[in-house]
């Protein structure tokens, strides 16, 4: 289930397009088309494996890379469909991206990542040019004065740091009526298969960018679904890892029982890629769950064709039989797994996550906490709650012309971290992850799994977001456990996943998993841009 639902049944943009200066001749988006070598002519769905083959042979370079995403944007982003999915674009990304090819040059060489641009959402500090805002106008001008910590590993890795992506604003926490994909800076972003459906959210510009081929990889963040939904509703991987294995810190946070960052790819084996360059020991950000083994540092070595053989995936039971055309790719998506040599058992495991509102009650309680503590301590104009409260009354017209801000509101009324309401909220949250443990060894299971979502609804600025179903990976959010959605097929042109989840810190079980499957069933379909359901 959406965060912004759950919570309801229980209780461009002011940032410029920058034109990159060229002394040459020059298209819409300032790109100079001589540095895009007819290698570059079109990198479509071109995983990250292939690029850096690319750039080893000298076919291309991360600036060639680099440029080529920049042009798409221009194409995609601004003009043509206009999916309005990147908020703001690095300055410096061309010039990061010639210091990486003169790394490669002199033979050195960072990792996976190296010269692979990335965009990332609107809700994590970059220390660079580009704002930190969560999409609102409130925080227009937060420039970070350090990187967030999974920016500066991504930065050490070799990524080119592209951009960032619009999103619902502040992650979907303002309002029980939000539209996923609008903010007040970023104004609505579009799903790249039907312009006038729903990205999903709060991470809607990173899942829509990666379908659209705006960039390699990207990163969003997840308190309940916000890579999981985007992944689903746009068509591409998301992994929501453990939380614990990603760093939140200089991320603008909701809560820290359930927040995490993750990566968005159009395969498993780049959506791994990604995630192997984001992960680190944090001090300044205590783990929810703490690793008992070392964690990998490549995560692509999990990636294996043969990884459902003897796997026990058990399947939600009450998700197989809701809507037909679901079903249908569901029954295909279990035949093809049950082919590959897994073992599907029909389960119960949503009900675990029927917690009488504890979730609505602790996300607001730490959302209250620590959005205060990141603005006190921010380069931000507005330093509190209570501060945004009044900027949005102050700003009305510009800031909430669609719907309002009732749970900043609630989230203000609540009390401190110590109260009793609290700490019996957080008591059942923290009991959803023994209730999972429980399933998975009683019925002795590698996974579990079901419809991540049903297909997306259509844009509506008025009324918000109308949730069409399943949320498999809810049980994964609240418990903090890792969860992985991938393309399961498409109803009437919409994409629809498949969510898979584990048990803590267990991702290279999970990856093989979801790679197996990917490697059966081949569901990955790039967009169209069509206007509307049955309009070609």
């Amino acid at each position: 289930m959406k965060r912004s639902t759950f919570i309801r049944l229980s209780s461009l943009a002011s940032s410029s397009f920058f034109a990159i200066p060229f002394a040459h001749s020059k298209s819409k988006t300032g790109i100079n088309r001589a540095y895009l070598p007819e290698a570059a002519a079109d990198l479509s769905e071109m995983s990250v494996a292939s690029l850096q083959k690319k750039m080893q042979s000298g076919e291309l370079t991360s600036r060639a890379i680099t440029s080529y995403y920049l042009e798409q944007i221009g194409k995609l982003d601004k003009q043509g469909p206009k999916l309005n999915a990147v908020i703001e674009l690095n300055p410096d990304a061309l010039s990061i991206a010639d210091a990486l090819d003169k790394e490669r040059k002199a033979g050195k060489m960072r990792g996976a990542m190296h010269g692979i641009p990335v965009l990332i959402k609107d809700n994590i500090d970059t220390a660079d040019k580009m704002q930190t805002t969560a999409g609102s106008l409130a925080l227009v001008g937060n420039i970070a004065s350090q990187d967030a910590f999974v920016v500066k590993k991504l930065r050490e890795a070799g990524a080119v740091i592209l951009g960032k992506t619009n999103l619902t604003e502040w992650a979907n926490f303002r309002s029980t009526r939000a539209s996923s994909g609008w903010s007040s800076r970023g104004g609505q972003t579009r799903n790249p298969y039907i312009l006038d459906r729903s990205p999903c959210g709060s991470s809607s510009g990173s899942g829509a960018a990666v379908a659209a081929n705006l960039c390699a990889v990207a990163v969003g963040t997840e308190t309940n679904g916000s890579i999981a939904c985007p992944a689903s509703m746009n068509g591409v991987v998301g992994i929501k890892p453990t939380v614990g294995l990603v760093s939140r810190s200089g991320i603008i946070p909701i809560s820290k029982t359930q927040d995490t960052a993750g990566p968005f790819g159009r395969t498993v084996a780049d959506a791994a890629a990604l995630l192997g360059a984001m992960i680190g020991n944090d001090p300044a950000d205590p783990a929810r769950h703490v690793a008992t083994t070392p964690v990998p540092a490549d995560y692509t070595k999990f990636l294996d064709s043969g990884a459902l053989k003897g796997k026990r995936i058990g399947v939600e039971k009450s998700m197989l039989k809701v809507h037909e055309g679901i079903d249908s790719l569901l029954a295909k998506a279990l035949s093809q797994m049950k082919d590959a040599g897994a073992v599907i058992v029909e389960v119960e495991y949503m009900k675990t996550q029927s917690l009488d509102g504890a979730e609505s009650a602790l996300l607001q309680f730490e959302f209250k906490d620590g959005v205060n503590n990141y603005l006190s301590h921010s380069n931000a104009k507005i330093k509190s709650l209570e501060g945004l409260i009044a900027f949005n009354k102050a700003n009305e017209s510009k800031t909430m012309p669609y719907f309002k801000q009732e749970l900043f509101e609630t989230s203000q009324a609540k009390g401190d971290l110590n109260s009793e309401a609290y700490r019996n909220a957080l008591k059942k949250i923290t009991g959803v992850a023994d209730s999972l443990n429980k399933k998975f060894e009683d019925d002795k299971l590698d996974a579990l799994c079901g419809p991540a979502t049903g297909a997306s609804w259509c844009i509506d600025l008025v009324n918000g977001d109308f949730w069409t179903g399943y949320g498999a990976y809810g049980p994964a959010a609240i418990s903090g456990f890792p969860s992985i959605t991938l393309p399961m097929g498409n109803v009437d042109e919409l994409p629809v996943g498949l969510s898979f989840l584990g048990k803590a810190y267990d991702e290279p079980g999970l990856i093989g998993i979801a790679y197996a499957y990917e490697q059966v069933s081949k569901n990955r379909v790039a967009p169209k841009f069509i206007e509307t359901v049955g309009k070609k």
